[in-house]
């Protein structure tokens, strides 16, 4: 008997080692806190997605949970605290490369606070968008990160308040939510500015959208208008075109319609990267040349940017730091329900590859 007991000691000892009926014994707590010189009380903090930790404190911890390959036991502590321990991602469509992006980031940094990420898509449709985020509040999850597309000012207020909320993209809330947004018109207007700066004259916009799509596609309206004003070039209205999702085919459609103008434009906007692979798709079919005969600049710099033919020049929005900003504000949320309303503006970095400068591959900021 004494025997068993001193081996099962050095077995608490040190993690990783064999009991003595030949299981491998899972690290604790306690274990991570030695490798990561903290408190046990503060590994838990990290674990329980409490946001007054250092950076550096939560890096070292998660880097003892990853080294030690700790897994808390979440039904139990969930119960203990009174919660599922799950997050809601409400996206619009998981089959844009953008969404797919970006929801692995947020599946990501929930995993690091200790959370399972339960993801639901909308079709950016009204009803669905209201009953997903009513279902999930109601059901299931202590909070959700949610990026609407029909919902928007009282329609979407009407909405708020049911559970922990975080909006990201342009939907307005009128100061009621917490939101993560990039500067889209700052964004565009860099992108539209990069190909005046390369000598086009000719602009067109691929992506914009009318009511009840104002967020996105306005502000990147927006912003392509004003590069354009500043160089001198009046918008032309018949240069912009409406396209009803942001899809690979009607990129090539409005491509197509573009070049059979009677004077077609020798350089195009799109709203995002999927608009500008089926631009070129086109441009391809056309026996034109870019960026000799059209330059082509995207958006949300998808991986597929970079290894199309040529490479696609595409602004970048940091999604990492989107997926981080909106866990953060949304476990803060959960923690204080009646803290006021924040928001969080995450930057983004221009791309510049082959489809706007040839050869040239580089960064502008």
């Amino acid at each position: 008997m004494t025997a068993v007991k001193q081996q099962t000691t050095r077995d608490q000892a040190a993690p990783g080692r064999k009991r003595s009926d030949g299981a491998a014994r899972s690290a604790t707590v306690k274990d991570v806190a030695t490798l990561a010189g903290v408190s046990p009380k503060t590994v838990s903090n990290v674990i329980n997605g409490f946001v007054h930790v250092s950076p550096a404190t939560r890096e070292r911890v998660q880097r003892a949970i990853r080294e030690l390959g700790y897994r808390p036991n979440r039904v139990a502590r969930n119960l203990r605290r009174g919660s599922t321990g799950m997050l809601g991602l409400v996206l619009p469509e998981l089959d844009v490369p953008y969404f797919a992006e970006l929801g692995r980031h947020f599946l990501t940094t929930a995993e690091e606070h200790g959370r399972t990420l339960l993801i639901e898509q909308t079709l950016g449709d009204r009803e669905r968008e209201a009953a997903v985020i009513h279902g999930l509040g109601d059901q299931v999850v202590d909070g959700m990160v949610v990026s609407p597309l029909a919902l928007h000012g009282s329609a979407l207020a009407d909405h708020l308040g049911t559970v922990p909320l975080v909006l990201i993209g342009e939907r307005p809330s009128g100061g009621l939510a917490d939101h993560v947004v990039i500067d889209n018109v700052a964004a565009a207007k860099e992108a539209v500015s990069h190909l005046v700066a390369g000598g086009r004259r000719r602009i067109a916009a691929i992506g914009v959208q009318p009511e009840p799509y104002i967020g996105t596609p306005l502000l990147r309206r927006t912003g392509y208008r004003q590069a354009l004003e500043e160089a001198g070039l009046p918008p032309d209205p018949r240069l912009e075109r409406e396209t009803p999702r942001y899809h690979l085919a009607e990129g090539a459609r409005a491509m197509a319609a573009l070049l059979d103008h009677a004077e077609p434009p020798d350089a195009v906007f799109c709203f995002n990267d999927a608009l500008a692979l089926g631009a070129l798709r086109t441009l391809y079919e056309r026996g034109l040349r870019v960026p000799d005969d059209m330059a082509v600049m995207g958006f949300d710099d998808i991986e597929a940017a970079r290894y199309s033919t040529p490479s696609l020049s595409s602004v970048a929005p940091d999604k990492a730091a989107i997926a981080r900003h909106a866990v953060d504000l949304l476990l803060e949320r959960i923690e204080a329900p009646d803290r006021p309303a924040q928001e969080v503006v995450v930057g983004h970095t221009l791309h510049i590859r082959e489809s706007t400068e040839g050869g040239v591959t580089g960064v502008a900021h």
